[in-house]
């Protein structure tokens, strides 16, 4: 008797620690929200191709005491290919070459590697919260890769209740693409445009080996479809273009 009461007592006492524990490991992957999500990434994919949008680079190495900005016209072909046209720079070599140049080729190559889009192929889905501001209310889901690779973070996905569009994805990358880089975080806000969203502001966050801490911040406007799939004089190669 005197097992049974301790046995209880310890299950009374461990019960709320089990009870986070369980919800810590619980996949929200099937709710209505994230098949709504799903619904609207396909159509949000479909509308984003054959477009392009202006983008303002600005890019510091704090430590170095160098900064940059540059713009660029960013161009999603009918295939998905991302590719850019520089239009114009100002600030440091360093900057343009080793940082904004090497962003710009990574995710100009990103469209060519495996599949890391967020869906619960690649992912676990948890939902933390919804918030309202009294016109739209926003579901705030964890979100947890299923195995490690280049691409994949851990952080939050943020959807409109109304029409599952992404509205927000922020994290960690949990493996960094580079020896040289140990820790690469970022936030990529969206803004709804027609119903479908649209890139509307990403901050990132690169700590490297040698140069120390790199900043990009990057706004994008004047999104529009484009009038043709080839932009002379884009961005591609090494970072030293």
């Amino acid at each position: 008797m005197r097992l049974s009461a301790f046995l209880l007592a310890s299950v009374s006492v461990l019960a709320p620690f089990y009870a986070r524990a369980a919800e810590a490991e619980a996949d929200d992957s099937k709710s209505e929200i994230v098949t709504r999500y799903l619904d609207a990434r396909r159509t949000q994919q479909e509308a984003l191709r054959g477009v392009q949008m202006e983008a303002s680079i600005d890019a510091k190495l704090p430590r170095l005491e160098k900064q940059g900005r540059m713009q660029v016209l960013r161009k999603i072909s009918r295939l998905g290919k991302i590719s850019f046209r520089m239009l114009g720079f100002q600030g440091d070599a360093t900057i343009k070459q080793e940082v904004i140049a090497r962003y710009l080729n990574l995710e100009s190559d990103s469209t060519d590697t495996q599949d890391i889009s967020v869906t619960p192929d690649n992912y676990k889905f948890h939902l933390k919260t919804s918030i309202s501001d009294g016109i739209r209310r926003t579901y705030v889901f964890q979100v947890t890769p299923k195995r490690k690779a280049v691409g994949l973070f851990k952080g939050e996905l943020w959807l409109d209740a109304e029409t599952g569009m992404p509205l927000r994805e922020s994290g960690q990358l949990v493996k960094n693409p580079s020896i040289f880089l140990k820790k690469v975080t970022f936030v990529h806000d969206y803004q709804l445009k027609d119903g479908v969203s649209i890139p509307k502001h990403i901050e990132s966050t690169v700590d490297t080996r040698i140069a120390g801490r790199a900043e990009l911040h990057i706004e994008f406007t004047n999104f529009a479809k484009a009038e043709d799939d080839d932009v002379p004089g884009e961005i591609t190669g090494g970072p030293g273009n």
